[in-house]
């Protein structure tokens, strides 16, 4: 009497899966739920972080599924394969502090580990590294790592595909080594302390698409060996202590460098002319260093250069026409330039966010410099030139502007015209002719100097020093001593 017909049979069959899947979902988590292994070796990286003020961390907890924990990724049946930890510069509750505890080499199937701009991770290089088989990509960032980079890093880390240690502490020599790492395509190791030479070694890393040893204390001659880099987007040597000319090896990485930084360091000789040759050359600086003779001709075929900095070093006339569509920054300042006028290809530019010609023999009334676009200005700095007349005009249509600077010019104008937008922060019209009065709203500055001019009154109430309104005709108040009843 009470058997059921089949059909009611099958109904039922498919409530009971019905009801498993979607009312007990926790059956499936459980299932689902990350290697004892990998919440083990979490853990206990957890473990060794003492400060977390963000609560990064804080879905890290024993017992559930570590691969749904913040910056945690999985694959390949639920094994954690991606460890991502990104601080944020702007939030410094956002930082971790503590260290990488070898607990970390449980996670044996870690590909990638990503620990960037947490600031406050310390210790020495992290060697449980050498114990992860699988790790293909290690990026430790803007930390507080010190020490030697280890010897047989080159050895032990030879499968890596890129490698970024840069913005630590790191002292020492660059480990030979690092020649067995042939799988590099990215070796970042700026902004450290690093010694001595470039090793020959690094000429051996013919897949790498980005080399930067930038801010750190190396020295010698740029090796003639990275000419053979063929496959180079990137080369960022600035910042060092590097000296000779620049080799013409380098020559050989036209076809495909889009970066070559070399500024701030000591650099000698002429600008090579085959540099012109460079036709995907986004970026060029080669800035603060020593470099003298004219800019070669060939500079013309830079079409599609975005970023050139020359500022610093002994250059002369002529500059050469360049031909580009459009340029975003450039910086010619402090040479031995006499341009005359700012030049043509500069002021049609559509895209130009920052034009720096300090120094460069430009005579001119500012009224007659119009560029096709104002929109993308944050930063003007031409100081140290014979420019008369008034920047009103202009600066009072950009609403991005952060810095002008026109230091000792002959610039006359009335400062209480002057459009101070709300992103700007430093300003500098010193030794110039501004008169009137200074206006309040220099208050939300950052820098400011408009020292030796024809300002006069009262100074509004601000925090700059003495040093920026001295030199005025009759500016009074603090800093400067008490306005006359």
């Amino acid at each position: 009497m009470n058997e059921l017909i089949p059909c009611q049979r099958n109904s039922s069959a498919l409530l009971l899966i019905f009801f498993t899947i979607f009312t007990f979902p926790f059956l499936k988590v459980a299932s689902a739920a990350c290697h004892a292994d990998d919440e083990a070796g979490l853990l206990g990286f957890k473990s060794g972080i003492t400060s977390d003020p963000s609560g990064m961390l804080g879905s890290w907890k024993k017992g559930t599924d570590c691969c749904t924990w913040a910056g945690v990724g999985c694959l390949l049946n639920n094994r954690v394969t991606s460890l991502s930890l990104l601080g944020q510069p702007d939030k410094p509750n956002s930082f971790l502090s503590g260290t990488v505890s070898p607990s970390l080499s449980k996670v044996q199937f870690l590909d990638g580990l990503y620990l960037q701009q947490l600031r406050n991770i310390s210790g020495q290089f992290p060697e449980l590294l050498f114990g992860l088989p699988n790790l293909k990509y290690v990026y430790i960032e803007n930390n507080k790592l010190s020490g030697k980079i280890p010897e047989n890093i080159g050895a032990k880390l030879a499968h890596l595909g890129a490698l970024s240690i840069e913005g630590n502490r790191f002292t020492g020599s660059i480990p030979s080594s690092i020649s067995a790492m042939t799988q590099l395509t990215q070796l970042k190791l700026g902004g450290n302390l690093l010694t001595g030479s470039i090793p020959i070694g690094i000429g051996n890393l013919k897949n790498l698409t980005l080399l930067s040893l930038e801010r750190n204390r190396l020295s010698g001659a740029i090796p003639h060996f990275l000419g053979s880099l063929s496959e180079l987007r990137v080369l960022e040597l600035s910042h060092n202590n590097f000296s000779g000319s620049i080799p013409s090896s380098i020559s050989s990485l036209a076809p495909k460098l889009a970066y070559l930084e070399l500024g701030q360091n000591a650099l000698t000789g002429k600008i090579p002319d085959f540099l012109g040759k460079f036709k995907a050359l986004d970026t060029l600086d080669l800035s603060h260093n020593k470099l003298f003779g004219t800019v070669p001709r060939s500079f013309g075929n830079l079409t599609k250069i975005f970023n050139l900095d020359l500022s610093y070093n002994q250059l002369v006339d002529p500059f050469p026409q360049m031909n580009v569509k459009g340029i975003e920054s450039l910086d010619l300042s402090y040479n031995g330039f006499h341009l005359n006028q700012i030049p043509k290809w500069v002021t049609s530019s559509p895209i130009i966010y920052s034009l720096k010609l300090a120094k460069c023999g430009i005579r001119m009334k500012f009224e007659d410099w119009k560029p096709s676009e104002t929109y993308f200005y944050d930063y003007i700095d031409l100081s140290d030139n014979e420019i008369s007349g008034s920047p009103i005009g202009l600066l009072n249509k950009t609403d991005y502007l952060v810095g002008f600077q026109a230091s000792g010019n002959k610039l006359k104008f009335n400062l209480e015209g002057l459009r101070i937008v709300k992103t700007l922060k430093y300003l500098d019209l010193s030794k110039n002719l501004v008169f009137g009065k200074v206006p309040k709203a220099v208050t939300g500055l950052q820098q400011l100097n408009v020292s030796y001019n024809h300002l006069c009154g009262a100074i509004p109430a601000t925090k700059f020093p003495a040093t920026a309104f001295v030199g005025n005709d009759c500016l009074c108040g603090a800093p400067l001593p008490p306005c006359k009843a």
